[in-house]
C-alpha cells in the first residue's frame, strides 16, 4: 500500500511540473521592461498601448489554455494509473509548451515590429549600454558564499561511509513510478562517492551561473540610469541570493541518496523529497520573477514614462533571444525575452565555455551511467 501511495504521489508531483513550466512561460511577457514588447523595444509609454496589451492578453491565454489541457490529460493519466502516459505528457508536455511558447512570442514579435515601424517609432542610439559602476548600486552576493557547499558535501560523504556497512551487495538506483527497482548497482567504495559527484556537477553550475551574474553587463535606462541601475541591482541580488540556496537545498536533499544505499529510506522515497523540494525551488523562483521582473523591470516600473525610445538595439537580438554583438565586449548580460541571462554569442569566448561545458556535462553523465 505504501508503494503504490508514494508511486502516486510522484505522479502527481511530476505532473505538478507542466502547469509550474506553463503558467511561467504564459507570464514571462509580463515580467520584461516596459520598453520592451515580445523582444521589441518599444516607448516605454507604449506599454499601454491597447493593441500591444491585446497582444500579451492572446498570449497569456493560448499559452494557459494550452497549459490546462496538458495538466488535465497528465491528471486523467494519474487517476488511470498509467505510469509511462504521465512520463510522456511530462516530457512531451514540458518541451511542447517551451516551443510553442517561443513560436507565439516569435509571431507576437513580428507583429510588434510591423506595428513600430507604423507608429514611427525610432531611436538614434542603437545599444542601451548604459554600463553602471559598482558605487551605491546594489550587486550579487560575493562568491564567497559558496563555501557553505563544504560542509553539505563532507556530510554527504560523512553519511556514505557510515552506512556503507549496511548497504546490500546490490545497491538499487533507480525506480519506476511503479515502484520496481529498474536498474542496481554492485556494492563498492566508489558507490559512496557517487552522490558526492552528482552534488559537485551540479554546484559547479550553480557556481558558473553566479558567477554569470557577477560579470553580466548591467544596463540601464538612458533616461533614468540611477534607479534602472537601483532596479538592477536588487534584481542580481535577490537571484543571486536564490541560486544559492536553491543549490543548498537540492544539494542536501541528496544527502537521501547514501540513505537510501544503506536502506534507511527507499529510492521512492526519496525520489519524492527531492521532487517536492525542486517544485518549492521553481514556484519560489517564478514569485522572485513576478516580484522584481526580468532585470528589475517591474521594480522599475514605477518610473515615469517616456513618450522616446531613448536607445535601441534591436538588431542585435536575433530571433528575440540570441544576442549577438561583435562590438560589445561583455560575454553575459540580461535575457530579453524570459528571466535570467544569456551570452553574446559574437564573442568566441562564449564558444568555447559551452564546449567546455558540454564536454564536462558527457563526462558526468558517462561517469554516473558507469555505477551500475
Amino acid at each position: 500500500m505504501d508503494v503504490v501511495m508514494d508511486a502516486t504521489v510522484m505522479m502527481g508531483l511530476t505532473i505538478a511540473l507542466v502547469p509550474v513550466v506553463g503558467v511561467l512561460m504564459a507570464l514571462t511577457p509580463y515580467l520584461m521592461k516596459k520598453s520592451e514588447c515580445f523582444t521589441i523595444t518599444i516607448p516605454e509609454s507604449a506599454a499601454s498601448d491597447p493593441y500591444l496589451k491585446g497582444l500579451k492578453r492572446r498570449y497569456l491565454a493560448l499559452m494557459l489554455a494550452l497549459t490546462a489541457a496538458l495538466t488535465a490529460a497528465g491528471v486523467a493519466l494519474v487517476v488511470l494509473d498509467n505510469p509511462s502516459g504521465v512520463l510522456a505528457v511530462v516530457i512531451a508536455g514540458t518541451l511542447l509548451t517551451c516551443v510553442i511558447g517561443y513560436a507565439l512570442m516569435l509571431y507576437f514579435r513580428k507583429k510588434v515590429s510591423t506595428y513600430k515601424k507604423q507608429r514611427g517609432w525610432r531611436a538614434e542610439a542603437q545599444e542601451a549600454v548604459a554600463v553602471v559602476g559598482e558605487r551605491d548600486v546594489p550587486r550579487a552576493i560575493s562568491l564567497k558564499w559558496n563555501l557553505l557547499y563544504v560542509p553539505v558535501l563532507l556530510v554527504t560523504l560523512g553519511v556514505g561511509i557510515a552506512g556503507y556497512s549496511n548497504m546490500p551487495d546490490m545497491i538499487p538506483m533507480q525506480v519506476g513510478f511503479d515502484g520496481e527497482v529498474s536498474r542496481w548497482a554492485d556494492k563498492s567504495l566508489s558507490i559512496v562517492f557517487m552522490p558526492v559527484l552528482i552534488q559537485l556537477f551540479m554546484i559547479a553550475c550553480f557556481l558558473f551561473s553566479h558567477w554569470n551574474i557577477l560579470r553580466s553587463k548591467r544596463l540601464s535606462e538612458p533616461g533614468a540610469p540611477a534607479t534602472s541601475a537601483l532596479a538592477y541591482g536588487m534584481f542580481a541580488r535577490a537571484q543571486s541570493i536564490y541560486l544559492l540556496a536553491m543549490g543548498l537545498v537540492i544539494c542536501i536533499a541528496l544527502i537521501l541518496m547514501p540513505l537510501s544505499f544503506a536502506g534507511l529510506v527507499t529510492l521512492m522515497q526519496s525520489a519524492v523529497v527531492i521532487m517536492v523540494v525542486c517544485i518549492f525551488i521553481v514556484v519560489g523562483g517564478i514569485a522572485i520573477s513576478v516580484v522584481y521582473g526580468q532585470g528589475g523591470a517591474r521594480l522599475f516600473a514605477r518610473m515615469g514614462e517616456s513618450e522616446e525610445i531613448l536607445a535601441d538595439d534591436d538588431e542585435h537580438w536575433k530571433f528575440g533571444v540570441f544576442y549577438v554583438n561583435r562590438d560589445d565586449p561583455s560575454l553575459f548580460l540580461p535575457a530579453r525575452f524570459g528571466v535570467g541571462w544569456t551570452f553574446n554569442y559574437a564573442r568566441p569566448a562564449i564558444w568555447a565555455i559551452m564546449a567546455a561545458g558540454l564536454a564536462i556535462t558527457i563526462a558526468f553523465v558517462v561517469a554516473v551511467m558507469s555505477f551500475g
